[in-house]
Protein backbone atom coordinates (compact mmCIF):
# COMPACT_ATOMS: atom_id res chain seq x y z
CA UNK A 1 0.00 0.00 0.00
CA UNK A 2 1.62 3.31 -0.86
CA UNK A 3 0.67 5.89 1.63
CA UNK A 4 0.76 9.88 1.36
CA UNK A 5 3.19 12.20 3.11
CA UNK A 6 0.48 13.08 4.98
CA UNK A 7 -0.52 10.06 5.89
CA UNK A 8 2.60 8.82 7.17
CA UNK A 9 3.36 12.24 8.86
CA UNK A 10 -0.29 11.64 11.18
CA UNK A 11 0.78 8.09 12.02
CA UNK A 12 4.19 8.65 13.07
CA UNK A 13 3.06 11.79 14.83
CA UNK A 14 0.72 8.84 16.61
CA UNK A 15 3.42 6.64 17.76
CA UNK A 16 5.25 9.44 19.27
CA UNK A 17 2.41 10.25 21.17
CA UNK A 18 3.08 8.87 25.20
CA UNK A 19 1.21 6.47 25.95
CA UNK A 20 -1.67 7.34 28.18
CA UNK A 21 -2.50 6.03 31.22
CA UNK A 22 -4.35 2.68 31.84
CA UNK A 23 -7.90 4.90 32.71
CA UNK A 24 -7.07 6.74 29.76
CA UNK A 25 -7.17 4.04 27.02
CA UNK A 26 -9.60 4.80 24.36
CA UNK A 27 -11.45 7.72 26.16
CA UNK A 28 -12.24 11.08 24.48
CA UNK A 29 -10.49 13.38 26.54
CA UNK A 30 -13.93 15.24 27.39
CA UNK A 31 -15.28 12.05 28.68
CA UNK A 32 -12.20 11.23 31.14
CA UNK A 33 -13.53 12.60 34.61
CA UNK A 34 -17.16 11.46 33.89
CA UNK A 35 -15.41 8.11 33.08
CA UNK A 36 -13.62 7.98 35.92
CA UNK A 37 -16.14 9.27 38.28
CA UNK A 38 -18.57 6.69 37.13
CA UNK A 39 -16.80 3.36 37.39
CA UNK A 40 -14.92 4.35 40.57
CA UNK A 41 -18.49 3.57 42.73
CA UNK A 42 -18.40 -0.11 40.38
CA UNK A 43 -14.51 -0.49 41.03
CA UNK A 44 -15.58 -0.06 44.77
CA UNK A 45 -18.15 -2.64 44.92
CA UNK A 46 -15.63 -5.05 43.11
CA UNK A 47 -13.31 -4.81 46.08
CA UNK A 48 -16.05 -5.97 48.18
CA UNK A 49 -16.15 -9.21 50.10
CA UNK A 50 -18.92 -11.28 51.43
CA UNK A 51 -21.84 -10.86 52.63
CA UNK A 52 -21.40 -7.05 51.61
CA UNK A 53 -20.45 -7.45 47.70
CA UNK A 54 -23.24 -8.12 44.88
CA UNK A 55 -23.82 -9.33 41.61
CA UNK A 56 -21.97 -6.69 39.08
CA UNK A 57 -22.84 -7.39 35.67
CA UNK A 58 -21.94 -6.45 32.13
CA UNK A 59 -23.40 -6.79 29.06
CA UNK A 60 -22.06 -6.58 25.96
CA UNK A 61 -24.18 -5.79 22.92
CA UNK A 62 -23.42 -5.97 19.10
CA UNK A 63 -22.59 -8.25 16.04
CA UNK A 64 -20.41 -11.25 15.46
CA UNK A 65 -17.45 -10.08 16.70
CA UNK A 66 -18.70 -9.84 20.28
CA UNK A 67 -21.05 -12.76 19.71
CA UNK A 68 -17.78 -14.62 18.88
CA UNK A 69 -17.47 -15.88 15.50
CA UNK A 70 -13.90 -16.39 14.13
CA UNK A 71 -13.71 -18.07 10.90
CA UNK A 72 -17.49 -18.13 9.81
CA UNK A 73 -19.82 -20.43 10.64
CA UNK A 74 -16.90 -21.91 13.80
CA UNK A 75 -18.04 -19.62 16.84
CA UNK A 76 -14.64 -19.41 19.51
CA UNK A 77 -16.76 -17.74 22.56
CA UNK A 78 -14.11 -18.45 25.03
CA UNK A 79 -11.31 -17.16 23.04
CA UNK A 80 -14.14 -13.62 22.52
CA UNK A 81 -13.26 -10.41 23.70
CA UNK A 82 -16.30 -10.50 26.32
CA UNK A 83 -14.93 -13.95 27.77
CA UNK A 84 -11.51 -12.75 28.19
CA UNK A 85 -12.61 -9.63 29.83
CA UNK A 86 -14.36 -11.47 32.03
CA UNK A 87 -11.47 -13.84 33.10
CA UNK A 88 -9.38 -11.57 33.46
CA UNK A 89 -11.59 -8.85 35.65
CA UNK A 90 -12.25 -12.09 38.03
CA UNK A 91 -8.41 -12.34 38.37
CA UNK A 92 -8.19 -8.71 38.92
CA UNK A 93 -11.17 -9.01 41.38
CA UNK A 94 -11.28 -12.28 43.44
CA UNK A 95 -14.19 -11.37 45.68
CA UNK A 96 -16.22 -10.25 43.29
CA UNK A 97 -19.48 -12.09 41.70
CA UNK A 98 -19.07 -10.76 38.28
CA UNK A 99 -21.53 -11.69 35.14
CA UNK A 100 -20.91 -10.85 31.68
CA UNK A 101 -23.85 -11.41 29.01
CA UNK A 102 -23.45 -11.35 25.59
CA UNK A 103 -26.82 -10.25 23.72
CA UNK A 104 -25.06 -10.29 20.46
CA UNK A 105 -25.98 -11.35 17.40
CA UNK A 106 -23.94 -12.50 14.14
CA UNK A 107 -24.95 -10.42 10.65
CA UNK A 108 -26.52 -8.13 12.92
CA UNK A 109 -26.12 -4.17 12.68
CA UNK A 110 -27.14 -1.22 15.03
CA UNK A 111 -30.83 -0.99 13.24
CA UNK A 112 -32.62 -4.27 14.81
CA UNK A 113 -30.12 -4.10 17.70
CA UNK A 114 -31.47 -0.68 18.96
CA UNK A 115 -34.95 -1.78 18.59
CA UNK A 116 -34.30 -4.44 20.69
CA UNK A 117 -32.04 -3.25 23.13
CA UNK A 118 -34.68 -2.26 25.89
CA UNK A 119 -36.26 -5.74 25.82
CA UNK A 120 -32.90 -7.79 25.53
CA UNK A 121 -30.32 -5.70 26.90
CA UNK A 122 -31.87 -3.48 30.24
CA UNK A 123 -33.89 -6.50 31.16
CA UNK A 124 -31.09 -7.65 32.43
CA UNK A 125 -30.46 -4.94 34.65
CA UNK A 126 -26.65 -4.74 33.71
CA UNK A 127 -24.39 -2.20 35.32
CA UNK A 128 -22.53 -0.87 32.08
CA UNK A 129 -23.32 -1.94 28.58
CA UNK A 130 -20.77 -2.23 25.74
CA UNK A 131 -22.18 -1.70 22.00
CA UNK A 132 -20.32 -2.75 19.24
CA UNK A 133 -21.93 -2.51 15.68
CA UNK A 134 -19.49 -0.29 13.45
CA UNK A 135 -18.11 -3.14 11.30
CA UNK A 136 -22.15 -4.01 10.15
CA UNK A 137 -22.96 -0.61 10.18
CA UNK A 138 -21.22 -0.03 6.91
CA UNK A 139 -24.36 -1.45 5.43
CA UNK A 140 -26.68 1.16 6.31
CA UNK A 141 -24.55 4.43 6.57
CA UNK A 142 -23.30 6.75 9.44
CA UNK A 143 -26.43 8.86 9.63
CA UNK A 144 -28.48 5.90 10.50
CA UNK A 145 -25.81 3.95 12.87
CA UNK A 146 -26.03 7.51 14.93
CA UNK A 147 -29.27 7.59 14.78
CA UNK A 148 -29.76 3.92 16.47
CA UNK A 149 -26.49 4.13 18.58
CA UNK A 150 -27.97 7.79 19.94
CA UNK A 151 -31.07 5.57 20.44
CA UNK A 152 -29.48 3.24 22.46
CA UNK A 153 -27.55 5.28 24.74
CA UNK A 154 -30.07 7.62 25.40
CA UNK A 155 -32.52 4.30 26.75
CA UNK A 156 -28.91 2.92 29.03
CA UNK A 157 -28.40 6.41 30.20
CA UNK A 158 -32.45 7.10 31.48
CA UNK A 159 -32.34 3.62 33.33
CA UNK A 160 -28.89 4.95 34.69
CA UNK A 161 -26.93 2.07 33.09
CA UNK A 162 -23.47 2.87 32.06
CA UNK A 163 -22.85 3.09 28.57
CA UNK A 164 -18.86 2.35 26.82
CA UNK A 165 -18.58 2.34 22.75
CA UNK A 166 -16.15 0.70 20.94
CA UNK A 167 -14.96 1.21 16.91
CA UNK A 168 -14.33 -1.48 15.33
CA UNK A 169 -12.18 -3.77 14.86
CA UNK A 170 -10.34 -4.30 11.15
CA UNK A 171 -11.82 -5.99 8.14
CA UNK A 172 -8.67 -6.53 5.62
CA UNK A 173 -10.81 -5.68 2.78
CA UNK A 174 -10.08 -1.99 3.78
CA UNK A 175 -6.72 -0.31 4.49
CA UNK A 176 -6.66 0.73 7.94
CA UNK A 177 -4.26 3.70 7.04
CA UNK A 178 -6.59 5.18 5.07
CA UNK A 179 -8.73 7.87 7.40
CA UNK A 180 -11.70 8.26 4.25
CA UNK A 181 -12.44 4.37 4.52
CA UNK A 182 -15.85 3.16 5.31
CA UNK A 183 -14.95 2.08 8.74
CA UNK A 184 -12.58 5.15 9.92
CA UNK A 185 -15.44 7.16 9.27
CA UNK A 186 -17.44 5.14 11.41
CA UNK A 187 -14.81 4.74 14.14
CA UNK A 188 -14.97 8.80 14.08
CA UNK A 189 -18.48 8.56 14.10
CA UNK A 190 -18.46 6.56 17.62
CA UNK A 191 -15.58 8.76 19.37
CA UNK A 192 -18.20 11.71 17.68
CA UNK A 193 -20.96 10.01 20.29
CA UNK A 194 -18.34 9.15 23.01
CA UNK A 195 -18.20 13.12 23.35
CA UNK A 196 -21.60 14.28 22.83
CA UNK A 197 -22.86 11.77 25.63
CA UNK A 198 -19.70 12.00 27.83
CA UNK A 199 -19.20 8.00 27.39
CA UNK A 200 -15.96 6.52 27.58
CA UNK A 201 -15.06 5.01 23.81
CA UNK A 202 -12.72 1.90 24.07
CA UNK A 203 -10.75 3.04 20.70
CA UNK A 204 -10.23 -0.24 19.09
CA UNK A 205 -9.52 1.30 15.87
CA UNK A 206 -6.96 2.97 16.96
CA UNK A 207 -5.13 0.81 18.64
CA UNK A 208 -5.14 -1.70 15.66
CA UNK A 209 -3.89 1.16 13.40
CA UNK A 210 -0.85 2.15 15.55
CA UNK A 211 0.30 -1.30 15.45
CA UNK A 212 -0.27 -1.55 11.59
CA UNK A 213 1.93 1.75 11.37
CA UNK A 214 4.57 0.25 13.93
CA UNK A 215 4.94 -2.80 10.60
CA UNK A 216 2.20 -5.64 11.74
CA UNK A 217 0.45 -7.03 9.54
CA UNK A 218 -3.69 -6.31 9.99
CA UNK A 219 -4.00 -10.27 9.20
CA UNK A 220 -2.02 -11.46 12.54
CA UNK A 221 -4.51 -10.12 14.28
CA UNK A 222 -7.75 -11.76 11.75
CA UNK A 223 -9.15 -15.80 11.77
CA UNK A 224 -10.92 -14.27 8.31
CA UNK A 225 -11.14 -10.78 6.76
CA UNK A 226 -13.71 -9.24 8.85
CA UNK A 227 -13.37 -11.07 11.90
CA UNK A 228 -10.63 -11.31 14.61
CA UNK A 229 -8.62 -14.08 16.19
CA UNK A 230 -7.61 -14.23 19.71
CA UNK A 231 -4.44 -12.23 19.71
CA UNK A 232 -7.29 -9.40 17.86
CA UNK A 233 -9.79 -10.09 20.63
CA UNK A 234 -7.38 -9.62 23.18
CA UNK A 235 -6.20 -6.21 21.83
CA UNK A 236 -9.94 -5.14 22.56
CA UNK A 237 -9.90 -7.06 26.49
CA UNK A 238 -7.10 -5.14 27.46
CA UNK A 239 -8.55 -2.16 26.53
CA UNK A 240 -11.88 -2.55 28.34
CA UNK A 241 -9.86 -4.13 31.52
CA UNK A 242 -8.06 -0.81 31.84
CA UNK A 243 -11.11 0.94 32.16
CA UNK A 244 -11.20 -0.89 35.55
CA UNK A 245 -8.23 -1.15 36.98
CA UNK A 246 -7.52 -0.36 40.68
Amino acid sequence: MTLSKLGIALLLAWIAVPAASADDVGMPSSAKSIQQQSFDELKQQMKLTWPKNRLVRFVFHGHSVPAGYFRTPTIQRFDSYPILFHQALCKQYPTAVIDVCTTAIGGENSRPGSKRFADDVLTLKPDVVFIDYCLNDRGIGVEAAETHWRTMIQQALQAEVKVVLLTPTPDSHEDITDPNTKLAKHAESVRKLGKEFGVPVVDSYAAFQKRVAGGANVKTFLSQANHPNRKGHQVVADLILALFKK
